[in-house]
């Protein structure tokens, strides 16, 4: 039976260990739209049309900690009128320790918002159903392919 000594972190930098620990995370933005209800609460003869961006962000806080930031935006349209519109900022903070340097951005942009996401699955479910809507699940996200998108659109843009 391993013992504890809450002294986790320091115990895996003090041997050489890579490790990553998030510190603690946090909601910096909500905001949930409906404009148009009660009409938009009714039934509707056709299903409406739902669109969902998401992206993300990091900051470097000191030499081994990032903030990671996950964005999505939601909305939902049909007929032509809003029925919702949804924006969410979850962010956390994470420690990064004996991680070789080439290694660090690939962990803050695919590990760190992998670590997030559910949590910020929930917050649009709850958001959606508390807004008197079936809850909106959002579908898992390949932030290994996110990653490599942002790094061709780079890759593109300092070509251009």
């Amino acid at each position: 039976m391993a013992e504890g000594n809450g002294n986790n972190g320091a115990a895996e930098q003090a041997s050489g260990q890579p490790s990553l620990n998030a510190l603690g995370q946090y909601l910096k933005d909500l905001s949930f739209e409906n404009p148009n209800a009660p009409r938009s609460l009714g039934p509707r003869e056709t299903a409406p049309n739902i669109a969902v961006q998401v992206n993300v962000n990091a900051k470097q806080l000191a030499p081994t900690d990032f903030e990671v930031s996950i964005t999505l935006d939601a909305k939902a349209d049909a007929d032509g009128e809003v029925i919702f519109k949804l924006d969410v900022d979850y962010a956390g903070i994470f420690r990064l320790t004996n991680i070789p340097q080439e290694q660090i951005h690939p962990i803050v942009m695919i590990e760190c918002p992998r670590l997030l996401f559910p949590f910020v699955r929930q917050i649009v479910a709850d958001a959606t159903r508390d807004g008197g809507f079936p809850p909106l699940f959002i579908d898992p996200i390949d932030f290994v392919g996110l990653y490599q998108q942002k790094a061709a659109a780079a890759a593109n843009q300092t070509a251009n």
